[in-house]
C-alpha cells in the first residue's frame, strides 16, 4: 500500500475542485460535469484497491506518514494518514455515495448558471471530509471537520440571491462552531493528559487509566459536544432542517450519507476512550434517545418533502447515538452504512420529484406521481421500507441491532427507541402515499410537464435501491442463521477497550427466542404505522389541511416544532442584538465623547498656536530673545 497512491483519494477531489473552481466561467459543462464526477470516481476505485490490499495483508492498520509538520517543544503532529477497518469503511460510503449522487448533480444541476462552481463545492466537500476520516490524529480531524463545516455553509447558500438561504448557511455555520469549540476544548485537553494527538499514542497511554477517571471523562463530554454539532443532537440539531435550502445533490451528499455522520466517526474512533468513562456513554445514549424520539415526532406533521427527510435524518443520527450509548460501536457504524444508503436514495427520489414538480415541494400539492414518476417511485417505495425497518431491507437488521442492545443496556431507551420506529414508519408512508398515491392536487401547468428524470438521475436511484434493498445482508444476526460480516470485520478495532473494560464488551446474554420478540416487536409497530396511514391517506385520501386552517394545540406545538427556533432567537438572537445596542449606544455616548472632546481640543490649540504666525520678521526675533532668557534664567536656577 503505497503513500502515493493513497494520498490520491482525497488529492484527486482536491485537484476536480481547482480545474472546476479556476476555469468554472469559461469550461463547457459537459467537461465540468466530468471533471468534478471522474475525480470521485477514480478515488472510490482507489478506495477499493487500498480495501482489497488491507484484506490481503491481513487486515493490520497501518500509518502512513506523508510529511512533518507541527514540532513545538515535546509536541509532534506528523501529516500522517491511518489505514483500518474504520478509515476504509468511511472511505467507501464517502466516496461510493458521492460518485452516485455527483453523476446525478449531472442532470439535477444542468440548468443552472452556477452549475461550475456547484461541482468545484462537492469536490472540496469531499476532500476535506476525505482527510477527516483518513487522518492519524485528531488535528488533522479538526482540519476536516472544520473544512466540511465551510463547504456545508457554501453549499446550504449556493443559491445566495435568496435571502432565506443565506440565513440558513449562516445558521449552520455559527450552530456548528459552538460545538467545534468543545471539540478545540477536547482536543487541547487531549494534548495536555497525553502529549500527543496521534491516536496509536493516544489509545495505547488511556489504556492504563482507570474507569470513570474525571480527566477521560471530560475528554469524552468535550468531544461529544463536537460531535452533538456536527450531528444534529439536541440541543444543537436546528441547523439542519434549516440546511434544506440547498440544492438536493447537497442534502443527499452532505446533510443524510456523510457530514453528518462525522461525529458518529469521532465516537467510534475514540472508543477507547469513552469505553472508559461510562457515564459519558450514559449521557450520548440518552441523549441520542431524546433527539430520535423528538425529531420523529416534528416529522409527523411537515409537509415539505425535504423537511420531513431532514427531520427524519436527525431522528436516525439519534438512534446510532443510542448504540454509541449502548457501547455497540459495530451496531451504530452498521446503521451509518444503511442508512448512507436509503437517505441518500430518498433525497435523490425527493429531487427527482421536485425537479418534475417544476421546483414544488408541498406534499399538498403533489399526489398520482406514480404513473409519472415509476422509476422514482419504486425506488422510493424502496428506501421507505427500508428506513421503516421491515425486512429484508437493510435499515432492519441495522435497527433492530441497535434496538437489541439498547434494550440490554436499558429497557427506557428501548422503549423510547420503539416508539421512535412507529413514529418513523408512520411519517415515511404518510410522504410516500401523499406523495404518490391519489390524485394530482397540483396546478394543471405542473401536471402538464410531469416526466421521469433522466437516465443521470435514474441510474444513481437504481443502484442505491439495490444497496437499500441487500445492504443488510453484510450484518445477518445469529438468530436468523447469517453471519455478521461487518461486525467481524471491525472486531480488531476494540481490542485496546476491550482490556480497559473488559465488562463493557461482555458477549450479549439475549437468548434467541428474545432476539425474536424484539424483532417482531420493532416490525409489528412498523407495519401497524404504515397500515395506518395507508388508511388515512389513500383509502380515506385524506390531505392535511393549509398552514391557515385552526389546528389543536398539540397539533400546532407539533407543527410549529415546538417552538425550539422561536425560543433560541429570544434568548440567544434578540439578547445579543440588545446587549450589542446596549453597547453600541455606550459607545456612542462614552467613547465619542472623548473622541470628538480630543478633537475639539486639538482644533482649539491649532487655532491658537496658529495666532503666532504672524509673518513679521521683528516678532519672530523678539521671541527668540525671550527664548534665550527664558533658558538662561532656567540654567541659573538650577
Amino acid at each position: 500500500m503505497s503513500a502515493s497512491l493513497l494520498i490520491l483519494i482525497p488529492l484527486l477531489p482536491l485537484i476536480g475542485f481547482l480545474i472546476n473552481g479556476i476555469g468554472f466561467k469559461t469550461i463547457p459543462k459537459g467537461a465540468v460535469g466530468i471533471i468534478g464526477t471522474l475525480a470521485v470516481v477514480a478515488s472510490f476505485v482507489i478506495s477499493i484497491m487500498t480495501f482489497n490490499d488491507f484484506i490481503a495483508s491481513g487486515s493490520q492498520p497501518l500509518v502512513v506518514p506523508l510529511f512533518d509538520w507541527i514540532n513545538v517543544g515535546d509536541l509532534r503532529i506528523p501529516f500522517s494518514f491511518q489505514i483500518d477497518q474504520l478509515s476504509l469503511l468511511m472511505l467507501m460510503i464517502i466516496t461510493g455515495v458521492g460518485s452516485l449522487i455527483h453523476i446525478y448533480s449531472i442532470g439535477y444541476m444542468h440548468h443552472d448558471e452556477g452549475f461550475g462552481k456547484f461541482f468545484a463545492y462537492l469536490n472540496l466537500f469531499l476532500f476535506f471530509m476525505l482527510l477527516l476520516v483518513l487522518g492519524s490524529n485528531y488535528v488533522i480531524m479538526f482540519i476536516g471537520w472544520e473544512g466540511v463545516g465551510l463547504c456545508s455553509y457554501l453549499l446550504i447558500g449556493f443559491w445566495n440571491k435568496n435571502t432565506n438561504y443565506n440565513n440558513a448557511a449562516r445558521k449552520a455555520f455559527i450552530m456548528n462552531r459552538v460545538g467545534d469549540l468543545g471539540f478545540l476544548l477536547g482536543i487541547f485537553t487531549i494534548i495536555a493528559t497525553f502529549g500527543s494527538v496521534e491516536y496509536t499514542e493516544v489509545f495505547a497511554q488511556a489504556s492504563s487509566f482507570s474507569l470513570e477517571d474525571p480527566v477521560i471523562v471530560t475528554i469524552c463530554l468535550f468531544l461529544f459536544i463536537g460531535a452533538m454539532g456536527k450531528s444534529a443532537q439536541i440541543p444543537l440539531y436546528t441547523w439542519l432542517p434549516d440546511a434544506m435550502a440547498g440544492p438536493t445533490p447537497v442534502s443527499a451528499l452532505i446533510h443524510a450519507a456523510t457530514m453528518v455522520t462525522a461525529g458518529i466517526y469521532m465516537v467510534i474512533r475514540s472508543n477507547v476512550l469513552y469505553s472508559l468513562a461510562p457515564s459519558a456513554l450514559e449521557i450520548v445514549g440518552i441523549i441520542g434517545g431524546l433527539t430520535a424520539i423528538f425529531a420523529a415526532s416534528i416529522g409527523l406533521l411537515q409537509n415539505d418533502i425535504k423537511k420531513v427527510l431532514a427531520y427524519s435524518t436527525v431522528s436516525q443520527l439519534g438512534y446510532m447515538f443510542m448504540g454509541l450509548g449502548a457501547m455497540a460501536y459495530s451496531a451504530s457504524m452498521f446503521h451509518v452504512i444503511t442508512h448512507a444508503f436509503f437517505k441518500a436514495l430518498l433525497f435523490l427520489g425527493a429531487g427527482s420529484v421536485i425537479h418534475a414538480m417544476s421546483d414544488e415541494q408541498d406534499i399538498r400539492n403533489m399526489g398520482g406521481l406514480r404513473k409519472k414518476l415509476p422509476i422514482t417511485f419504486i425506488t422510493f417505495l424502496i428506501a421507505t421500507i427500508a428506513i421503516a425497518g421491515i425486512p429484508p431491507f437493510a435499515g432492519f437488521f441495522s435497527k433492530d441491532e441497535i434496538l437489541a442492545h439498547v434494550f440490554e443496556h436499558n429497557k427506557l431507551l428501548w422503549v423510547i427507541g420503539v416508539i421512535g420506529s412507529l413514529m418513523t414508519s408512520f411519517y415515511m408512508f404518510r410522504l410516500l402515499f401523499l406523495t404518490f398515491f391519489g390524485t394530482f392536487r397540483g396546478t394543471h401547468e405542473q401536471e402538464h410537464h410531469l416526466h421521469e428524470s433522466p437516465a443521470s438521475m435514474t441510474i444513481p436511484l437504481v443502484i442505491l435501491a439495490v444497496l437499500s434493498a441487500v445492504g443488510g445482508f453484510i450484518g445477518v444476526p445469529e438468530a436468523l442463521h447469517g453471519s455478521h460480516h461487518l461486525a467481524e470485520f471491525m472486531s480488531p478495532l476494540y481490542d485496546a477497550a476491550r482490556q480497559a473494560n473488559p465488562a463493557g464488551f461482555a458477549p450479549t446474554t439475549l437468548s434467541h427466542s428474545e432476539e425474536y420478540l424484539l424483532m417482531g416487536v420493532s416490525v409489528a409497530v412498523a407495519l401497524i404505522s404504515a397500515v395506518v396511514a395507508y388508511v388515512m391517506y389513500v383509502q380515506k385520501a385524506s390531505v392535511p389541511a393549509p398552514d391557515s386552517a385552526e389546528k389543536s394545540g398539540l397539533q400546532r406545538l407539533v407543527y410549529n416544532k415546538y417552538y425550539v427556533d422561536e425560543v433560541y432567537d429570544t434568548v440567544f438572537v434578540k439578547s445579543t442584538k440588545t446587549l450589542s445596542n446596549i453597547l453600541y449606544s455606550f459607545g456612542e455616548f462614552f467613547i465619542d465623547l472623548f473622541v470628538n472632546a480630543a478633537v475639539r481640543l486639538t482644533s482649539f490649540s491649532a487655532k491658537m498656536l496658529r495666532k503666532t504666525q504672524t509673518g513679521s520678521t521683528g516678532d519672530y526675533v523678539f521671541a527668540m530673545v525671550l527664548g534665550i532668557v527664558a533658558i538662561l534664567f532656567w540654567k541659573l536656577l538650577l
